[in-house]
């Protein structure tokens, strides 16, 4: 199916059709964490990005009401996951409201204090260097510290509202 020229008046863009609509952008789905003190959060993210080479760059956005991305904002530091097609059930846990997302878990704490979760295609460990307020989320923009990457494997992708290969 392809978009075609509407012929109406155009609908109000709402909370429900803007989620609607977005779902037809496929992205990658990543884990962001951090340190609360000494303990550690996270959550699932699917809004992240590259944005520039030189300095190393990247890009994740949360919703500043949240509850993971407030606690890890005075760290300064997080660390980037990114989620390979087996790893379904490690998103759901940072994606769930129950807060049982470390419990059990095998992860590690890297050299740059950013917790490390297992099996994931790619790590970046990155320190805050701006927050840009967008409406209900705040851009963060982090410059690249560390970079790990494991070799092979597929990603876990998301679109419209279920995850896809």
């Amino acid at each position: 199916m392809t978009l075609t020229e509407p012929e109406t008046e155009p609908a109000t863009v709402t909370p429900a059709r803007m989620r609607g609509a977005m779902g037809a952008f496929a992205t990658g789905v990543t884990v962001i964490t951090g340190l609360d003190g000494e303990t550690p959060v996270g959550f699932a993210c699917q809004s992240f990005a590259s944005v520039s080479l030189e300095p190393p760059l990247v890009l994740f956005c949360a919703d500043h009401r949240g509850r993971s991305w407030p606690r890890m904002r005075e760290h300064g530091r997080f660390a980037v996951n990114v989620l390979g097609a087996k790893q379904a059930d490690t998103c759901a846990r940072f994606g769930s409201a129950d807060g049982l997302r470390f419990e059990g878990l095998d992860w590690r704490l890297s050299r740059w204090r950013t917790p490390s979760l297992p099996g994931v295609l790619m790590r970046a460990h990155c320190e805050v260097v701006d927050v840009h307020v967008a409406g209900d989320h705040d851009v963060v923009v982090g410059q690249v510290l560390e970079l790990e990457a494991a070799v092979g494997g597929e990603p876990l992708v998301f679109f419209r509202g279920r995850f896809a290969q």
